[in-house]
């Protein structure tokens, strides 16, 4: 739970709504009228982003793989991988990912802690819940 004065609470959610804002304001200033047609496109571009917080764009990060749009046809090899294979794979892009959110968060805390002041109560203090 946050507050609307701590937006520093809810970070990544914030951070997600200005990057999608600033695409679609750039869509909306591009295509005018038509611009909900190319939300779609939007879609695509963030989901297909590289995120550095993951090392990874969202798709790859859910499915295990690179979309296979008509851009990028000619990149994606047409290697199939099945059963154990594709657990084993998957287990350990999750535990990547994991990991590479948790090395992000970390470098967020000490950024942010750099401009905290650490605060010390006495007893009998009056604090706000």
């Amino acid at each position: 739970m946050s507050t609307a004065y701590h937006p520093e609470t809810d970070g990544q959610s914030e951070r997600t709504i200005q990057t999608l804002k600033d695409m679609l304001r750039a869509c909306a200033i591009n295509f005018e009228k038509g611009w909900a047609n190319h939300l779609p496109l939007v879609e695509f571009s963030y989901n297909n982003s590289y995120h550095a917080t993951i090392k990874a764009a969202p798709f790859e990060a859910l499915y295990g793989r690179k979309c296979r749009s008509p851009v990028c046809w000619t990149e994606v090899g047409e290697a199939q991988i099945l059963g154990p294979e594709l657990i084993q794979e998957t287990t350990e892009k999750i535990v990547q990912i994991k990991e590479r959110m948790q090395a992000a968060r970390d470098r967020q805390k000490s950024y942010a802690d750099l401009k905290r002041k650490p605060m010390e109560f006495q007893v009998g203090d009056k604090v706000m819940l």
